[in-house]
């Protein structure tokens, strides 16, 4: 039964951003000799509504605390827990931190869902995943979901990791495919050895290894989800096949948060002689641009203000706008109630008058 049965009928309610914060940790687990997946719930049962492909914004105990936005991997069509998976990463603060310390019984600071990289895989469409190392959360969830809804309709998913053992997922994706004619898989590794019993594409992704693939690639609709430059890659080969960017969606998964979106200076900004910015916590004033952020702008007066993905979507820099206008260009980290009451998200926020932000 969908989620809003439950929440309607009053027997579960739906987790709240606007309230709920607290996830607490049940599950770990070893999805590779560097890679674990970390199964969350509410501290009191919650149904979780998000669409896959999404991710959440975490707070970590790290240092003043950090923020980071990691991608659901788990099914939208099982709303009673949500996981995510996360690589460890030499130096790096928070897969570090959760690696090292999160156990069940954990409770941790969440906030989400948010992101509009999505789709169910069921709805007649022809489509082809393209994902490449940590990349492949997004499509994990994407695929689950599916076949928790009835099973993908027409889904290629082409997978790249640097062996075969540093495939993510890759017991589980063989079971869903040994269970659907409509789901195929492939994997590209770079590099393998004899006792890898490998079978897959050798190297990086090529133009020849993708038309194997996929021989009606011209056909379908593309997700892909990786480093920067893999997806300069992709890419690359489909210019070069000719292949309708307007059937492409990506997202970049180093950024932690989704979606490559146009946040360079614009050309109809008006005014480049500046407003003034005051920040009203620290009682500093900076002059910005029209063309220029809050959030760098607070940056250039030496103002830290939490920030992940500095393009509208976490919400992680949220703020209250005290005095002013400014013309907001998010991609879902801030709600409508939110704008109503007055908050804003300065990384994605231009002046339009002077303005006071409280921070």
């Amino acid at each position: 039964m969908p989620a809003e049965y439950f929440a309607e009928s009053g027997l579960v309610p739906l987790w709240d951003p606007d309230s709920d914060s607290t996830l607490v940790c049940r599950q770990v687990r070893q999805e590779t000799h560097d890679v674990k997946t970390f199964v969350f719930s509410a501290i009191e049962p919650r149904i979780f509504k998000f669409l896959p492909g999404q991710f959440m914004t975490f707070t970590l105990p790290v240092g003043s605390d950090i923020s980071r936005c990691y991608t659901i991997s788990s099914s939208a069509g099982r709303p009673y827990r949500i996981s995510i998976t996360v690589k460890r990463v030499p130096g790096g603060q928070a897969s570090n931190w959760l690696h090292d310390n999160m156990r069940p019984g954990t409770q941790i600071q969440a906030y989400g869902p948010a992101g509009s990289f999505t789709t169910d895989a069921t709805d007649g469409a022809k489509l082809l995943f393209l994902s490449a190392g940590s990349g492949i959360t997004p499509m994990m969830s994407m695929t689950r979901t599916a076949f928790d809804l009835e099973a993908p309709s027409d889904l290629i998913f082409a997978h790249g990791a640097r062996t075969p053992r540093d495939i993510i997922f890759r017991r589980e994706l063989a079971l869903l495919a040994s269970q659907s004619p409509t789901f195929r898989l492939a994997y590209f590794c770079e590099d393998s050895e004899p006792s890898d019993d490998w079978v897959g594409f050798n190297g990086r992704l090529t133009r020849p290894m993708l038309q194997l693939i996929a021989p009606d690639i011209e056909e379908r609709r593309i997700f892909c989800c990786g480093p920067v430059p893999f997806l300069q890659s992709v890419q690359s080969i489909l210019n070069e096949i000719g292949f309708s960017m307007t059937q492409y969606s990506q997202e970049e998964f180093e950024l932690s948060t989704n979606l490559t979106m146009d946040v360079t200076p614009r050309e109809d900004a008006g005014d480049e002689g500046g407003f003034r910015v005051t920040l009203g916590k620290s009682g500093k004033t900076v002059a910005c641009s029209a063309s220029t952020t809050l959030l760098d702008a607070a940056r250039d007066a030496g103002v830290r203000i939490q920030s992940a993905c500095q393009r509208g979507m976490c919400g992680t820099c949220k703020t209250k706008l005290l005095s002013g206008k400014v013309d907001m260009v998010h991609a879902g980290g801030i709600r409508q109630r939110e704008i109503d009451q007055g908050m804003i998200l300065p990384c994605c926020s231009y002046p339009v008058s002077d303005v006071e932000i409280d921070i």
